[in-house]
């Protein structure tokens, strides 16, 4: 496989479960791919200073808002590499802001750098082995993500220094995709205003452009708060806010038979009353992560989770109170821009693995249920291979696909600013993320493969839009139609502030 050449899917399994049109594998050259190679090769000048900020990212992992070395080691590569940089944007200490060039459009390029809980992990070991015991791990590839984005915002400065084009390219660290909602405070302290278009990836264990697919959230805790009495000497007295807690969980469950089938709702307890069991438990808080196909069906389902705690509350003689701790839109999706990337993701063709990339996706593979790889296979609308172990195409736009959605703070941004993301691989096919075996493979040289592929692809797309202005032009009409017919409303109340404190505590 070659640079320069198309590359689709080409066997009659895989032709088969794609949506018609489907176009054959051809190598003619274009004019896109011949002036891409520019941004290409200066996206492999830095390939080892970018893989050594995605493997010091992965050495320190750092939950939602708490990413203090992951947010300096970014500042650093910034002020390196001779970024303007805004430190803290919209209060929050571990965001930041990177912006090169002048006049012209703005192209975003959006990175994260958060880790998950409890997914502490060996990287290059196919067995669960923690590093520390219950400590924090880059199990959805975050380590990989914000470095990628630098890596092509950084090319895409280059370039612009080189061909004296008059535009300004953008590099936004987020922190806190994991629940924390750090991009929607963003949109909402105005800091996308200026921006002309949004570009961003995700790690993945195939590669395509992202299908705009992912549900709506909030997560808000509801705490209820009764009296304590002793629990055998006097239990009249007493008004459980734990029974509280229970009768609505209760009720949740109900509720599920009688919402759309898209939506979800997952719930933790967040103070539970206590450990004496002796007690009547005064207070207790559990957090309703809600979630739905989009904003206006989210709001009419928080609705009714609400009034579902007010009936535990009547019930059990309790007071309850929410809080809003966080929130996210549904992406929407902007076919100029995808059909951008997806010529720029043709034009580089699938991740180069060798012989030991697929040994060690080999041996992650016998960690993985038949299940984890026919739920990958089926997010892309193909018949499951079982004997393929890393991803070896790239997945037409019009494909088919259902199942595996989820939820992100990208959504937002794609209701200020026209926004595509990209799916590249970097991991075995069929890994399940958020979970040990991701974390195995995040600093394996064909996670560095995958994250310096999705650099090109995302400097790629944006030389596309700021070479063609008809491009850029088109996806900003198409992002002005939808919200005309539908006004984007910040899921985050005006009086909800990020959790920056609640975080360091």
């Amino acid at each position: 496989m070659t640079p320069g050449a198309l590359w689709v899917l080409t066997s009659p399994r895989l032709r088969a479960s794609v949506a018609p049109p489907f176009f054959p594998c051809r190598t003619t050259e274009t004019p896109e791919m011949k002036n891409s190679d520019a941004v290409w090769d200066l996206v492999e000048a830095r390939r080892e200073d970018f893989i050594a900020l995605a493997d010091r990212v992965f050495d320190t992992p750092e939950t939602l808002y708490a990413e203090v070395a992951s947010c300096a080691a970014h500042v650093e590569m910034l002020e390196a590499q001779g970024y303007r940089v805004t430190r803290a944007p919209a209060g929050i200490p571990t965001a930041v802001i990177g912006e090169a060039g002048d006049g012209g459009p703005v192209i975003a390029i959006l990175g994260e750098y958060d880790a998950l809980p409890g997914l502490s992990q060996q990287p290059g070991v196919a067995e669960h082995r923690p590093l520390v015991e219950g400590g924090n791990g880059h199990g959805c590839g975050h380590n990989l993500l914000g470095s990628a984005a630098l890596s092509a915002a950084t090319a895409i400065k280059d370039w612009l220094a080189e061909t004296g084009i008059k535009a300004r390219v953008r590099y936004y660290g987020c922190p806190a995709e994991e629940g924390g909602a750090a991009k929607t405070y963003l949109v909402r302290a105005g800091l996308f205003d200026d921006v002309d278009a949004a570009i961003t990836w995700h790690p993945a264990s195939y590669t395509c452009v992202d299908h705009a697919n992912s549900l709506a959230n909030t997560r808000i805790d509801f705490t209820f708060i009764g009296r304590a009495a002793h629990a055998a000497g006097a239990p009249e007295l007493g008004r459980s806010a734990l029974d509280a807690v229970e009768l609505m969980n209760v009720g949740v469950n109900y509720l599920r038979e009688h919402m759309p089938d898209d939506a979800r709702i997952h719930y933790a307890y967040m103070d539970a009353g206590g450990i004496a069991p002796n007690v009547v438990q005064a207070r207790a808080t559990v957090r309703q992560l809600i979630r739905a196909r989009d904003l206006p069906g989210l709001r009419a389902l928080v609705e009714r989770v609400r009034k579902v705690a007010e009936g535990a509350a009547l019930m059990t003689e309790t007071q309850v109170s929410t809080q809003v701790f966080s929130g996210v839109s549904n992406l929407l999706g902007n076919r100029p821009l995808e059909e951008a990337m997806q010529r720029a993701l043709d034009a580089l063709g699938p991740v180069a693995f060798d012989a030991a990339d697929t040994a060690f996706a080999r041996a992650i593979r016998t960690t993985l249920s038949e299940d984890d790889i026919t739920a990958t296979f089926r997010r892309l609308g193909m018949e499951p291979d079982y004997d393929l172990p890393l991803c070896d195409f790239i997945a037409p736009l019009d494909r088919r696909s259902g199942g595996g959605e989820g939820s992100t703070d990208v959504g937002d941004v794609s209701w200020a600013v026209p926004t595509v993301q990209a799916r590249v691989a970097t991991c075995a096919l069929g890994t399940p993320f958020h979970t040990w075996q991701l974390t195995a493979q995040g600093k394996s040289p064909m996670a560095h493969k995958g994250m310096l592929h999705a650099a090109k692809a995302m400097a790629a797309t944006a030389r596309i839009l700021i070479e063609e202005p008809a491009t850029l032009a088109a996806a900003q009409e198409a992002h002005r139609k939808h919200l005309a017919r539908t006004p984007y409303i910040c899921p985050i109340p005006d009086d909800v502030h990020p959790p920056v404190q609640r975080a360091a505590e």
